[in-house]
């Protein structure tokens, strides 16, 4: 009874409240809310001010240190964004009845790759080195170094979710994850220490900002190594000759290129003074790239083809991603326009020199466009580049081209066919057939146009 008094009257208190509210004029209202809204806001400047006073002020060098921070972990939050990009492309570049099976890998590595560098990959790319060629500390992220953690996460996954598009539409899903997991904890970190965690490499001399080697050619040269491994799609080469299977979505993959270029100033990220130049080289090798892209299409088939020109972008920025804080916005646009032949040129031998199915064109994109990445800034640095009149960069950048091929050659075929024989790496023909979606989730991503999928 008494509960059932309190509520009545506080329903007539409410009620009385928002009548007497609506009598007042509407300025009036107004007025109140500004009101309100500036007590909260002297509230809480107060509350910081006294936080402030019970200690010392902030020095500078804990502003620095503070700024730094907040940079680089919006910096990882645009990279994790790019993940969403890699999945728009790559479903956009396939057919429709495999759609939910590249997004449920694209997410899933993402996801899987956290849990690896986690435990493992960190510790082995960034630990106390043991001979230049791995580190051996830090596992479980015990070292505390939590923002330098999430950002270099961030491109381990992106090094992972690479091959997927490579061996798309024919690899199991099981298998996938195992990869993704083997990726992020041991083969990308292994590298990654040569070059950014004082290893071999990072003392020869060798330079890579942001990753054309570190990320993009060793998932690049994974992803060759599993689409070799896993063979080409059903349908794909007729007598030898490569046929078209065409992509689903025109929007997908243009929606997911924007994603990738926004989430790329965040990948190539710079401090302080550096902010400004690798935001303008990374926008005008990419600009660059697409643009030529698009005018080799013009001039070999006649035809503007969009997802070429997508493709043209992201090589531009997977080739200054390495030279991006040593070169001027000039060499950045040249940078650029070669990236983008660079690429077409390698899809072309791929597919019809190789006889390799790359549905996404991966391995050009990131692979080979990621070593040109790495020669342009011994040709390009204003600091022992070509161009500077030194040549103090060619033997080191060279070195690190031949160790990034070989290394994730040698260790990408090793899982792969390790994979191969252990949990079996291709779906069954039936399975192929019938589409992804359906043999390994059940979904059918577009259930109207089912029967012509």
């Amino acid at each position: 009874m008494l509960s059932a008094t309190k509520s009545l009257f506080s329903q007539e208190v409410l009620n009385h409240g928002v009548a007497a509210v609506k009598e007042y004029p509407l300025s009036l209202r107004r007025t109140l809310l500004a009101l309100a809204v500036g007590l909260l806001a002297i509230g809480l400047l107060a509350s910081f001010n006294i936080a402030f006073a019970q200690d010392d002020a902030p020095t500078t060098e804990w502003l620095n240190g503070y700024s730094d921070n907040i940079v680089t972990v919006v910096a990882a939050a645009l990279v994790f964004f790019m993940q969403a990009g890699f999945a728009f492309l790559g479903a956009g570049l396939i057919r429709s009845k495999n759609t939910t099976n590249y997004l449920t890998k694209s997410f899933m590595d993402f996801a899987i790759a956290s849990l690896g560098f986690w435990a493992f990959g960190f510790a082995f790319m960034l630990g106390e080195t043991a001979g230049g060629f791995i580190g051996l500390t830090g596992w479980f992220l015990a070292s505390g170094d939590y923002v330098g953690w999430i950002f270099q996460m961030v491109f381990a996954a992106t090094a992972a979710t690479i091959v997927a598009g490579a061996m798309a539409e024919r690899t199991k899903l099981q298998t996938y994850l195992a990869y993704s997991f083997i990726v992020s904890a041991l083969i990308y970190p292994i590298y990654g220490h040569w070059v950014w965690g004082g290893g071999w490499l990072a003392e020869m001399g060798a330079l890579d900002y942001a990753g054309s080697g570190v990320v993009h050619a060793v998932g690049g040269f994974v992803a060759l190594a599993g689409a070799m491994v896993v063979g080409p799609r059903m349908g794909k080469f007729v007598n030898g000759v490569a046929q078209e299977l065409p992509a689903h979505s025109t929007p997908f993959v243009v929606a997911g290129t924007f994603i990738l270029f926004f989430g790329w100033f965040g990948f190539n990220i710079g401090w302080g003074d550096d902010i400004g130049l690798n935001a303008v080289n990374t926008l005008l090798s990419g600009a660059t790239g697409a643009v030529v892209a698009l005018y080799i299409t013009l001039i070999v088939k006649g035809k503007a083809d969009i997802l070429m020109a997508c493709n043209g972008a992201l090589a531009g920025l997977v080739g200054i991603t390495a030279p991006v804080n040593f070169v001027d916005p000039w060499a950045a646009v040249v940078i650029g326009a070669i990236a983008a032949p660079v690429m077409y040129g390698s899809v072309m031998f791929m597919e019809r020199v190789l006889k390799i199915d790359d549905p996404v064109g991966a391995i050009s994109v990131h692979g080979v466009t990621g070593l040109w990445g790495l020669l342009a800034i011994a040709i390009f640095a204003n600091d022992g580049g070509l161009v500077g009149g030194s040549a103090s960069l060619i033997v080191p950048q060279i070195v690190s081209i031949v160790a990034v091929v070989v290394w994730s050659l040698v260790t990408g075929f090793a899982l792969f066919y390790l994979l191969k024989f252990t949990m079996g790496v291709r779906v069954s023909e039936a399975e192929e057939i019938e589409g992804l979606d359906v043999s390994e989730h059940g979904i059918q991503t577009y259930p109207e146009s089912a029967a012509v999928s």
